[in-house]
């Protein structure tokens, strides 16, 4: 009898911080529909538990993700399959974008086509000087125009074209510069820096935190004149929140906030 397969994923919680990691380290975590499906069941857990406060995305082994499995891809080469995979991985990246809970990509080596697309979906990412990131599907006869959209969502819309259009890897520090990842730190550091960033956020009122990360995505698509119409009545949606009176009052008061909102306490 041979042993199950163990987990695509695994997960961690700790003081209101759940860490997601892709568990096949040895190949390099690829977005097989295995772990597409793993990652869309533990993002449908995450959107239900309201003690969780912040998601970390990590990846096992020597690099971060791959992306999409090739030689899953060459073994199921028909249009349906095709499809399947690619509507899979859009409702993946779709879910953990409306996650209520802001997502931290901890990068610590490669990020590679579907796996520069995960980083760029996230709402925030914090990469080791090691990690270094492309979309070089175009080497392999393969545009990586799914990966684009979140990149182009990202940094500048010639940078992503010369990802896109090159295949070539750029560092951490450009990766930076060009508004992929927020910061980038020594790998040693890498843990560290993540975990104070996601316990900064952590502090904060959930109840406004899962409200801001809505608003901000539904109205950074929008025109102007709609954007300040949704942005104005979210404001006054936050402004009679229990949270807002309270952190109003503690900032005037000149003490820390107890916050109510979701049942968690900071």
């Amino acid at each position: 009898m041979t042993d199950p397969q163990p987990p695509f994923v695994r997960r961690s919680d700790a003081d209101g911080v759940a860490t997601v990691t892709l568990d096949r380290g040895d190949r390099l975590n690829p977005l097989s529909l295995g772990m597409l499906d793993a990652l869309s069941a533990e993002i449908g857990r995450l959107r239900e538990d309201a003690s969780v406060r912040v998601v970390v995305l990590a990846g096992a082994g020597k690099h971060f993700c791959a992306g999409h499995d090739l030689a899953e891809m060459r073994a199921r080469p028909d249009e349906a399959s095709q499809r399947d995979l690619f509507d899979v991985c859009r409702q993946m990246m779709l879910g953990l974008l409306r996650l209520p809970q802001p997502v931290i990509a901890r990068v610590h080596g490669a990020a590679v086509a579907a796996g520069c697309q995960l980083v760029a979906t996230c709402d925030l990412a914090v990469a080791s000087e090691r990690a270094t990131f492309a979309l070089p599907g175009v080497k392999s006869g393969i545009f990586c125009t799914t990966p684009g959209v979140a990149v182009a969502r990202n940094v500048p819309r010639k940078r992503a074209m010369e990802l896109l259009l090159t295949g070539d890897p750029v560092d951490a520090r450009t990766a930076a510069e060009w508004g992929l990842v927020n910061r980038v730190v020594p790998a040693e550091k890498l843990d560290e820096e993540v975990l104070l960033l996601a316990r900064k956020i952590a502090s904060h009122s959930p109840e406004v935190v899962r409200l801001g990360k809505r608003l901000f995505y539904s109205q950074v698509e929008r025109a102007i004149e709609p954007a300040y119409a949704e942005a104005s009545e979210g404001m006054v949606c936050n402004l009679l929140m229990d949270d807002a009176a309270e952190g109003i009052d503690a900032f005037l008061s000149r003490r820390p906030p107890t916050w109510k909102g979701l049942g968690a306490k900071a």
